[in-house]
Formats: C-alpha cells, structure tokens, sequence
C-alpha cells in the first residue's frame, strides 16, 4: 500500500464518453504552506468536471492532494496548479476546482478556477416540475 503523496494524476478510461455528466468530488483534508509565515492553511477542495475520454482515479487524487502538504504557494496559485494538472492528466470537457480555505486571519477566502475546452457546449438544464 503506498503511503507517499505523488505529483502524478492516474486516468482511466470514460465508461460513457458519448454522454456529458458531472463528476463532483469534495476534498475537505487538503493542506499546505503559507509562502510568507510557514503556518499551515487547510481547505476543502471541490472538484467538479465532465470528462471526455479519461476519468482521474480517485487513489491517484488523493496520493496528489496530499502532496501539497509541504509545498508553500499562494491560495490562487494553489487553486490554478490544481486545475492545470486536472486538465493535463484528463483533458476534461470541462473542469472547475473551487478552493475553500479556512479562517486565517479573520477572512475566509475561497478561490475558484475553471476551463471549459473550445469546443464543448454546456446541455441545457431541465428542471422539472
């Protein structure tokens, strides 16, 4: 069983690719480094995306997630590496990585990064009665 965080985001095949669904996934155990004080910063991150031909396994997410224990970068900065390794690993219809940090310093900020590839067009939402 691995016990080491890895930079490294697994794929594996879409089992539907002809259909556009949503994956949604909640990372509430995410840390990583203030790049000024050193202090850790702790946030939920969601993942939301509509794949095209690949899926991102979660073990592998997880195992990445991890890995920024010890990285110090900036909320924003953070927030968009994670998105760009997301479409990298997956190259998604569309993907969007929301950033909910905890309290620090009186504020709370949440952070949202998201992509939508040329030619993908949103299905319409049904809302039923």
């Amino acid at each position: 069983m691995t016990s080491q965080p890895a930079k490294n985001l697994d794929t594996f095949p879409n089992p539907k690719p002809e259909r556009d669904y949503t994956i949604r996934i909640d990372l509430p155990e995410f840390t990583c480094l203030c790049p000024l004080t050193g202090q850790p910063d702790f946030a939920t991150i969601l993942l939301e995306y509509v794949p095209e031909q690949l899926c991102i396994e979660l073990k592998a997410l997880k195992l990445y997630i991890w890995s920024f224990r010890d990285d110090g970068a900036f909320h924003e900065a953070i927030t968009n590496q994670i998105l760009d390794d997301i479409v990298d690993a997956c190259a998604p219809r569309f993907a969007r990585v929301t950033a909910r940090f905890n309290v620090r310093g009186g504020t709370y900020p949440t952070v949202t990064a998201q992509y939508q590839a040329l030619d993908w067009v949103p299905p319409q939402r049904v809302d039923l009665p």
